[in-house]
């Protein structure tokens, strides 16, 4: 009964958002439209299934019934109760926020046993000349940092990148972070809203000025990010003659790969573990032994763990999301197309 999964949007307006997502043919909702959140079990934005037999059913709602056919049997009863990823496509008209994600362990004990936030982006689309915020200006301390909140200097500490299409970057809890305005993004992320908010360039809105929340944000802040490595190049391996697939980010909460695919590719889901696609360019279709579920750029579908065999087809780009185990499903695979450990160490982001 199971099959590739498509759910219905759910869109947030905040501010800074745009109408940039009616690119992918979408039906927005009036008004400004900052994220889209695409797979969700998160209470703030419940992800409800759009295509099949199971189409209007909440997602957590087949995870209690479907359990580990859906997730796999490398997961623990948690991942069931509480799904650990969250997809979002963001639309940055405006520029966002300044801010900060804290960890797991400083999560579970001021935010009521939540998750801490590690999250990556794809750049779908940026304007010329587009910047993010990444860390602090290297060698900046905690109480320099804090000396700038107080003098409303703080973007004299801040480390900026300009950011183009294909761009990757991978944002470990406590990295002090913001999208600059004209940039649209895929962001996959743990399954957590929690988000301290340090700087929103002074801001007035109709009800005031945004809260920040400078006290939390500088308990969690990594000073140390600055020697981190912004943008993951990642490491390369030939499908065939015509397509590609890129390591590009792997860490204990998440990896994802990039493809480019001109042609056709055969995957598996042997039942250990859920896949995610994201397509950011093309089009096609997923064939497996009940059936065929087509796609196209701006769609996210969920692989169950217990779909097995099944192949992609067609001309496409994506970003394939999961929860590795990283000996066997990174390094292994990498070694095993050429590659030395310390160069797989050195260039993918966040390997841990």
């Amino acid at each position: 009964m199971l099959y590739p999964l498509k759910f219905k949007p759910v869109y947030k307006s905040y501010i800074w958002g745009g109408r940039s997502l009616e690119k992918y043919g979408r039906e927005l909702p009036g008004g400004e439209i900052a994220e889209s959140w695409d797979l969700s079990c998160h209470p703030d934005g419940v992800s409800i299934v759009s295509n099949g037999s199971f189409e209007g059913i909440p997602f957590p709602e087949l995870l209690k019934v479907y359990g580990s056919k859906l997730i796999g049997t490398n997961f623990p009863q948690t991942y069931i109760d509480k799904f650990p990823l969250l997809v979002k496509l963001i639309d940055a008209n405006e520029k966002l926020s300044v801010q900060v994600h804290p960890d797991d362990e400083y999560a579970i004990v001021y935010e009521d046993g939540g998750l801490g936030k590690n999250e990556m982006w794809y750049v779908l689309s940026a304007r010329p000349g587009a910047r993010i915020v990444y860390g602090v200006v290297p060698g900046t301390t905690k109480e320099q940092f804090t000396a700038a909140i107080r003098k409303n200097n703080i973007e004299s500490c801040l480390r900026y990148m300009e950011v183009s299409q294909g761009d990757v970057i991978n944002i470990p809890a406590g990295v002090v972070h913001a999208i600059g305005e004209g940039i649209l993004i895929a962001e996959i992320q743990q399954n957590s809203n929690t988000t301290y908010r340090v700087f929103d360039y002074n801001r007035e809105l109709s009800a005031g000025k945004r809260p920040l929340h400078t006290e939390q944000a500088l308990e969690v802040i990594n000073f140390e990010s600055s020697g981190k490595k912004e943008k993951s190049r990642g490491l390369r391996i030939r499908i065939d003659g015509q397509s590609y697939k890129d390591y590009v980010v792997a860490n204990r909460y998440f990896a994802a790969e990039l493809y480019d695919i001109n042609g056709r590719v055969l995957e598996k889901s042997d039942g250990s573990k859920f896949y995610i696609y994201i397509f950011t360019e093309g089009e096609g279709e997923i064939s497996y032994s009940d059936g065929k579920t087509t796609f196209k750029a701006g769609e996210t579908v969920f692989i169950p763990a217990l779909l097995g065999n099944y192949i992609i087809k067609g001309r496409f780009k994506a970003l394939k999301a999961y929860i590795p185990d990283l000996q066997n499903d990174v390094v292994c695979n990498l070694k095993a197309a050429g590659y030395s450990k310390d160069s797989i160490y050195n260039i993918i982001a966040g390997i841990a």
